[in-house]
């Protein structure tokens, strides 16, 4: 008998159409189908080149795994734009797994590397673009630049599991959700959120050493207040307003927090009644305000100032969580109308003494008296001249 040897297996398929490398079925994608699927488990350094017509390329894992040959196992070109898809593998081995200068967006799958996961470069002309929404990656560097670049370009994480370092000053790295081995490399991305939780349990109560942050949402550590007019009252701007409630987004995102400018104004002018009560110690009913504080987009405007390179906008850095929002209410307290005080004497003036009856004069009572004896002597005459008279009859 005569042996032969196995004949070459295809690696990847584009349609119904097979091809013995991924790269080769890279290049042969269309606008009608751009998905290149892996058959079997490859050793090969790709990059993303599809015909010129075609400007996106998804690689379907499929299972089995890419493993780099020398050099980066994936590379995505300026202005190209690359979706990975698990499950399955991206191993770079002592390369990294994936280098980009233009789009990459990884829905799922495991990115292995002994050195840096991933890099990205923004330079003069092109600006590299990231976004994760599932997947495990694990490197000693998760993210990092490329020799070349200025900056790192616009990187959102959204999900998925991630062991290893994320040096500081990435800037334009968004953490929106995931959870993460180490939070000690997180300090510039997690210094001013909420919700981080530690060494989640698994069953059988021990920790997992990750830490979890949630999706992008508002929390208050205060959402009713109460200012209190005795204590003093002044007008409250927004971010005043945010300190006083404690509410901030629980992620660094590309979101700021905005309160309600109808709202707020109705806040203030009641503040402002509140204090003229005050001034004019007249009472004043307690009265509350509810106040819409919503998570917005920053403006484009914003996005240049946080990229000095001038380089490609924000694109992909969203959340989809436009319009969430959370109410805060400020109640002002009532102030009752002072009682009216008892009116002092003046100073420097004495009290006026209380007045004594007025007593006759000395002279007036000696008249009085001589008018009374005369009275009195001359009806003792009268009765005198009558009693006479009456004898003889």
């Amino acid at each position: 008998m005569m042996a032969f040897a196995d004949e070459p297996q295809p690696v990847a398929q584009v349609g119904n159409t097979t091809y013995m490398s991924v790269q080769d079925a890279i290049g042969h994608t269309s606008l009608k189908n751009n998905t290149v699927t892996l058959l079997t488990d490859t050793t090969e350094s790709v990059t993303v080149t599809p015909p010129k017509v075609v400007r996106g390329v998804t690689l379907e894992l499929n299972g089995h795994a890419l493993n780099a040959s020398n050099t980066t196992a994936i590379t995505v070109p300026a202005h190209m734009q690359l979706t990975i898809v698990g499950p399955g593998t991206v191993a770079g081995g002592t390369q990294p797994a994936v280098d980009c200068r233009g789009a990459l967006h990884v829905e799922g799958g495991t990115f292995t590397s002994d050195a840096t996961l991933m890099r990205f470069a923004e330079t003069d002309e092109t600006s590299a673009q990231g976004s994760f929404s599932g997947g495990t990656f694990t490197a000693p560097t998760l993210f990092n630049l490329l020799d070349d670049a200025k900056n790192l370009g616009y990187v959102t994480v959204r999900g998925g599991e991630y062991r290893g370092m994320i040096p500081a000053g990435l800037n334009t790295l968004t953490l929106l959700s995931g959870s993460f081995s180490d939070t000690s490399n997180l300090a510039p991305y997690l210094a001013d959120s909420l919700g981080l939780i530690p060494d989640g349990t698994s069953g059988d109560g021990t920790g997992d050493g990750m830490f979890h942050v949630g999706d992008l949402a508002i929390s208050s550590k205060q959402t009713s207040v109460e200012l209190d007019p005795a204590n003093g009252l002044q007008q409250l701007s927004a971010d005043d307003l945010l300190t006083l409630t404690g509410t901030q987004l629980n992620g660094i995102a590309d979101y700021r927090l905005v309160a309600d400018s109808d709202q707020l104004q109705a806040l203030n002018d009641q503040i402002d009644r509140a204090m003229q009560a005050m001034e004019k110690r007249k009472a004043f009913e307690a009265v509350s305000q509810n106040i819409t504080i919503t998570a917005v987009r920053n403006t484009s405007d914003d996005a240049i100032d946080a990229n000095p390179s001038r380089g490609a906008g924000p694109q992909l850095r969203t959340s989809d969580h436009d319009g969430i929002s959370t109410q805060v209410t400020v109640t002002i307290k009532a102030v009752a109308e002072p009682e009216e005080p008892d009116k002092p004497d003046e100073p420097g003036k004495p009290a006026e003494p209380k007045q004594q009856p007025d007593m006759p004069r000395t002279g007036s009572a000696i008249q009085a008296l001589a008018v009374a004896s005369f009275l009195l002597l001359v009806a003792a005459a009268v009765c005198a001249f009558v009693t006479s008279r009456l004898r003889p009859s």
